[in-house]
């Protein structure tokens, strides 16, 4: 029997995104202490995560557990999601006129034999030179608290950038979708089928 997807997360951007592809899915939040490790890099981290997540599900039977997370990062600063409006204006003032690399983890798990599958994939976001009141206006208008780096790229906050490099444009909105396909297939799920 075709295993059932299983989305291990409750963020409605990555639930929007997998309807993209037009398969029926389940969701489920996947609650695990997000805290980064000693030492841990912002990729090793987002990775960690998605797998952590896929794990938290693992107990219900034949599905391919999908799961990721994204972490953000400003030089050696990791930039988290926003507890406020004040929080979102000052991470985006930081981020005016620079360039922060976005690791979004993408993990399939098959719950039947517990064989998984990851990757992350690098976004470079090149922010414009930005003044204190457009940034405030920007928050005011998308209040994007639940989205790490501030801002929510497939709404207004594409207005904030100068370039966006990535080999999956859809992993910075924070599900990779062109990557996911990829190890769907090999889990012999052909999205296309």
């Amino acid at each position: 029997m075709k295993p059932k997807l299983l989305l291990a997360s409750g963020s409605p951007y990555r639930r929007k995104q997998l309807e993209q592809l037009g398969r029926a899915f389940e969701w489920q939040a996947a609650n695990i202490d997000e805290t980064p490790a000693a030492n841990e890099s912002p990729a090793e981290l987002a990775q960690r995560l998605g797998l952590g997540k896929a794990r938290a599900l693992a107990g219900r039977k034949n599905y391919l557990i999908i799961a990721g997370d994204q972490t953000a990062a400003l030089n050696a600063l990791i930039l988290g999601k926003p507890d406020n409006a004040e929080q979102a204006c000052l991470q985006l003032q930081r981020c005016a006129g620079q360039s922060v690399t976005f690791y979004s983890s993408i993990c399939v798990l098959d719950s039947n034999t517990g064989n998984w599958l990851s990757d992350v994939i690098a976004t470079e976001v090149t922010f414009r030179q930005l003044s204190e009141r457009q940034i405030q206006r920007y928050v005011e208008l998308e209040q994007p608290l639940d989205c790490a780096g501030s801002f929510k790229c497939e709404a207004l906050g594409i207005a904030l950038f100068d370039a966006i490099r990535s080999d999956d444009p859809s992993a910075l909105i924070g599900l990779p979708l062109i990557r996911l396909t990829q190890l769907l297939y090999q889990f012999n799920y052909d999205i296309l089928l």
